[in-house]
């Protein structure tokens, strides 16, 4: 009985000590208390770690007498310490809450699948530039938001004029006119309104850019076969907003701007104007503007009434005005003659009106009723032609957006109307046209297990032209585990053709004859996308390591060709055949301490085929190569380099371009209420003009073939920001 006795007792203190050196600890978000799978937590200074489960549940064995201090780390949230002394006789789990951090990409609401979901729960992949990456590119390029996009994997800039330096944009290799580019959810760049649209955006007042890549047609219509970007504006906070920006260029260039916000008891407010001017610029000397001479003013007010707590609404303006001249610098600056003659000239008036209602019915329920009525107006002039026109644009959208605890529901009708009416200039045929376009989408995003969510979507446009299409769309996320990530999406798109292309843009639309609408058909896609996306901490949580790679494709049949005819006239046939893209992107994000470095790989195969002929579509680097590399103390200091390689492209003329590097190099002091900054772009001075002609012909009558690589060369801007 004594030995029982003693076998029992020793027994019981092995127990006891077992409990007092083990700890048991529930991980749980800070805002949503949710449980929080893949914390690690670790005893620091010990091999001692364990992982949390699906209920967030970590347990640690085995822990050593004396205090302790313990790690628990996770993407995505602040890494929190704990200290507690050994032995330790609570018994029931320890809780322990994490705080999501703010300026993760996975925390951030996205508006272009109009849920109110984070990046991180929703099954259409979505990129988002958020306003910290806008603000260090709007040190760079303070204007217009070309860097913002061409930096990014998969995306080109395309150049179309050498001398008034309109560009367009390029997802996954297809043309600019397959890309739709939208302002808070309204279609402010479609048609003849796009051009020059990409140089007189600026980034300033924007909230973050939103890209979707792949067909976006089911909730935006016509137009988003290769992808969409989605422009978010900045909004009124409690706390006054005041930035002021003053910025120079090496090339004379000069941008002044002014950003104001604030929210009242019932009203709130934002305001942006600035003043932008561009000196001609070339520094290769041959007599052709780089950069052009141009002088742009801008004004976005806008305001909030808060009727009550649930029901707000929003009107605002957006108005610019330019000039642009480029061309021989002898007839810009006025020494010109017969020789120094050629010049390209656009004077261009964009103004658009946006109203938004929003009404919340009940916790669940949502009802938005938005409108813009957009006006353009462009005129083009060179020596011995004109071409001008003015555009009218509306578009009204009704949404009734559901809220459950396992589905969102989107269900909305809209209404587009698009009116261009060219100028006669000659007795050449006018391209005119109105179109209307009737549509009905629904969407819905399912939960259908704890790591599965999927969307789908239809869409149904009636467009007066090109009758009724019908676009469904479908993606899943699958939530591997707290480190791995996938996403699977595909669906249909169209594009309702009209004369605003790249290729008529190229030659100013001169001798662009109008659309044969009885004959044209819109033209059909479809597409998918697959992503993989692995993320984890690294070097004891000091780092982040995360990398993310897409494959996609995309095949438009019949599109649109502008062809040559015989005595110099241009059209648009739609011969049999297809353009298709295919490819991946690589992007590799690391981080330690105040270092961060961006690898971004693209490979695009854009290939065309009509009838039985085979061709690599021109003007697409198939190969691409971004690299960042980022040094930053908090509110304090920002240290950039960055480098990106463009692999040879073919050009229109049946020639091949080189291949190309260029680099940068940007710094910004940070105090409370000022930052200083200056960036070196383009240090190596890269240029076309080193390695290449850009025209043929004579100076007075050049013919411009394909730019594929920068004009302006090393141009270093410098300047301050004030937050008051």
């Amino acid at each position: 009985m004594k030995k029982l006795f003693v076998l029992f007792t020793a027994l019981l203190f092995t127990t006891i000590a077992y409990s007092q050196n083990t700890l048991k600890a529930i991980l749980v978000n800070a805002k949503t208390n949710q449980p929080i799978v893949g914390v690690t937590v670790n005893l620091q200074g010990t091999t001692i770690t364990a992982m949390t489960d699906t209920m967030g549940m970590a347990i640690l064995t085995n822990i050593p007498n004396g205090k302790q201090v313990f790690t628990y780390r996770c993407i995505g949230y602040v890494t929190q310490r704990d200290s507690l002394q050994f032995p330790f006789y609570e018994s029931a789990a320890r809780q322990v809450f994490l705080t999501a951090e703010e300026n993760e990409l996975n925390e951030v609401i996205v508006s272009a699948t109009r849920s109110s979901r984070t990046i991180a729960n929703i099954p259409t992949r979505v990129e988002v530039i958020s306003g910290e990456e806008l603000d260090e590119k709007s040190n760079m390029k303070p204007g217009d938001i070309r860097m913002v996009l061409a930096e990014s994997t998969g995306i080109q800039t395309q150049q179309t004029s050498a001398t008034s330096g309109n560009s367009s944009i390029r997802i996954q290799g297809l043309d600019g006119k397959y890309t739709q580019v939208i302002r808070d959810g309204f279609p402010l760049y479609s048609g003849f309104s796009g051009g020059l649209g990409l140089l007189q955006i600026a980034p300033l007042d924007l909230k973050q850019v939103e890209v979707i890549k792949g067909s976006s047609s089911t909730l935006y219509g016509g137009g988003a076969i290769a992808g969409l970007v989605n422009l978010v504006s900045k909004t009124p906070t409690d706390e006054r907003q005041l930035n002021l920006l003053l910025n120079g260029t090496s090339a004379l260039g000069l941008d002044a701007s002014v950003f104001y916000a604030q929210k009242f008891k019932k009203t709130g407010a934002t305001i942006y104007t600035a003043y932008n001017h561009g000196t001609a610029y070339d520094p290769s000397g041959i007599n052709f503007t780089a950069i052009p001479q141009f002088n742009r003013y801008t004004l976005n007010p806008k305001l909030w009434f808060y009727i009550s707590d649930q029901t707000t609404l929003t009107v605002g303006i957006n108005a610019m005005l330019e000039n642009r001249i480029g061309g021989d610098l002898h007839y810009i600056r006025g020494d010109g003659d017969a020789q120094h003659s050629y010049f390209e000239e656009n004077k261009t008036g964009r103004y658009s009106t946006q109203v938004q209602f929003e009404h919340q019915l009940n916790a669940a329920d949502k009802f938005i009723f938005k409108n813009s009525v957009s006006f353009y107006d462009r005129s083009m002039n060179l020596p011995g032609y004109r071409f001008s026109g003015k555009q009218l644009s509306t578009y009204s959208e009704v949404d009734y957006i559901k809220t459950t605890k396992h589905a969102d529901w989107v269900f909305g009708l809209n209404f587009l109307t698009d009116d261009f009416k060219e100028e006669r200039n000659s007795t050449f045929p006018l391209r005119s046209y109105q179109n209307n376009t009737v549509g009905a989408f629904a969407q819905n995003t399912w939960n259908v297990a704890k790591a599965v969510i999927l969307e789908s979507g239809i869409r149904a446009d009636y467009h007066n032209q090109y009758g009724l299409l019908l676009l469904p769309r479908i993606s899943a996320l699958w939530k591997i585990n707290a480190k791995w990530s996938t996403r699977l999406g595909g669906g249909l798109g169209y594009k309702g053709p009209n004369v605003f292309t790249e290729d008529a843009e190229r030659i100013q639309f001169r001798n662009v004859l109008p659309l044969d609408v009885a004959n044209t058909r819109a033209e059909r896609s479809y597409g998918a996308n697959y992503d993989i996306n692995y993320r984890t901490p690294i070097l004891d949580g000091r780092g982040s390591f995360s990398i993310n790679q897409l494959f996609f494709y995309t095949r438009i049949n019949n599109p649109m060709l502008l062809t040559q005819l015989p005595g110099g006239n241009w059209h648009y046939q739609q011969p049999p055949g297809d353009l298709n893209t295919k490819g991946g992107e690589t992007n590799v994000k690391l981080s330690y301490n105040n270092f961060k470095l961006f690898v971004g790989y693209t490979l695009a195969n854009v290939a065309q085929h009509i009838g039985n002929a085979f061709n690599n579509y021109p003007l697409v680097s198939k190969h691409r190569l971004n690299n960042i590399l980022m040094y930053e103390i908090e509110d304090k200091l920002k240290i950039g380099a960055e480098a990106y390689y463009f692999s040879p492209q073919k050009l229109n003329d049946g020639a091949t371009g080189k291949c190309y590097w260029t680099t940068g190099l940007m710094a910004e002091k940070i105090w409370e209420h000022l930052s200083v900054f200056i960036n070196f772009e383009n240090i190596t001075d890269t240029r076309q003009t080193k390695f290449d002609t850009i025209y043929t012909g004579n100076i007075s009558n050049p013919i411009f073939r394909d730019i594929y690589a920068p004009l302006d060369g090393l141009v270093v801007n410098a300047g301050v920001k004030l937050k008051l």
